[in-house]
């Protein structure tokens, strides 16, 4: 039996409320690999913020691909999707089209606006990733 996910299963858990570790190359060392927020929407491109000049700015900004790993940690019936691929698009952050959603899928509204208004000092760019390979396990298939 497999425990791989179907395309809408997977889509589906990424879509899904979860921190994601991302990873992302760099030529004098291992990957940085760290907790993030991502937004994604089935079908659709992996999206990340993150500050202009903070590492993981500079490091997408050079690698200009990242891999993403979501998980559930709940046993018996543990998940996980990873994804990686190219970085199609970098843009400047918008507040209210990208950084004021984000804050409100993992905060919820009040939070959410509490840390948009706190973390607005620095320059953001919202950087989006082509899903190219997929990795998924999925333990509830075993029930």
């Amino acid at each position: 039996m497999s425990l791989a996910m179907s395309d809408e299963e997977r889509q589906a858990f990424l879509a899904g409320v979860h921190v994601g570790v991302i990873s992302i190359e760099r030529r004098d060392g291992p990957p940085l690999t760290v907790p993030i927020w991502y937004a994604y929407e089935p079908g659709g491109l992996v999206s990340v913020i993150t500050g202009a000049d903070s590492v993981k700015g500079k490091l997408l900004t050079a690698a200009r691909r990242f891999s993403l790993c979501a998980q559930t940690e709940e046993p018996p019936f543990y998940k996980y999707v990873s994804v990686e691929g190219p970085i199609v698009d970098v843009a400047p952050a918008d507040v209210e089209a990208d950084q004021r959603p984000m804050a409100h899928r993992y905060f919820g509204a009040e939070l959410g606006d509490l840390y948009v208004a706190s973390s607005n000092d620095h320059e953001s760019l919202k950087f989006s990733m082509r899903p190219g390979r997929w990795w998924t396990v999925d333990y509830s298939k075993l029930a």
